[in-house]
This record gives structure tokens, C-alpha cells and sequence, in this order.
């Protein structure tokens, strides 16, 4: 099966790697701006985007909380952060990435 075949069925992006969701969320982006295809096409098309962000989200978070534990490991008398608490800023963060769709 094909790349694009397997991005076509929603339940295969859940294993594509990080870099493979960022090329396959460009290529939607790509043909949603470009008007490639009709409404309701946009509209799965999104649906599928979104998906991929929340994939890309969660590798990150992954990713982020590797680091965390490989940096105890290396730096275990350094103090733990304390809890960040959310600030304005982040909710704004937020809004700007939902805006890309």
C-alpha cells in the first residue's frame, strides 16, 4: 500500500512518523488553498489535517517527556521545574495554531 493509500483511510495515520505527517498536513494544506478540490473533499480533507495535528501534538509531547527524563538521568541533583502554570500568552499560542485551519 501506498503512502497516499494508506493516508486515505484515517485509521493509518496513527503510524506515520512525525515528518511523515508534517509532508502529508502540506499536502492537504496545499490543495485546500489551492481550490484542488471541491467542498466537500476540503471538508475530509480538513477533518483528516486535524488529525495529523493532534498526532504531530502528541510525538512532540512524547518527544518533549523523553528529553525531561534523559535530562534526570544526566543532571540528577538539578532541582525539577515547578508546575508551569498557563498564561495568557499560551491561550494566544493556541489560537494562532487553531487558525491554521
Amino acid at each position: 500500500m501506498s503512502k497516499k493509500q494508506s493516508l486515505k483511510s484515517g485509521s493509518d495515520s496513527g503510524k506515520l512518523s512525525f515528518e511523515a505527517a508534517i509532508r502529508a498536513l502540506s499536502e492537504i494544506v496545499e490543495k485546500i488553498e489551492t481550490g484542488q478540490v471541491p467542498l466537500e473533499e476540503s471538508l475530509i480533507q480538513y477533518e483528516k489535517g486535524m488529525a495529523l495535528i493532534g498526532q504531530c501534538r502528541r510525538i512532540l509531547l512524547d518527544a518533549e517527556k523523553r528529553i525531561g527524563e534523559i535530562e534526570k538521568r544526566h543532571n540528577p541533583d538539578q532541582k525539577e521545574p515547578e508546575s508551569e502554570e498557563k498564561t495568557e500568552d499560551d491561550g494566544e499560542q493556541e489560537k494562532d495554531e487553531e487558525a491554521l485551519f
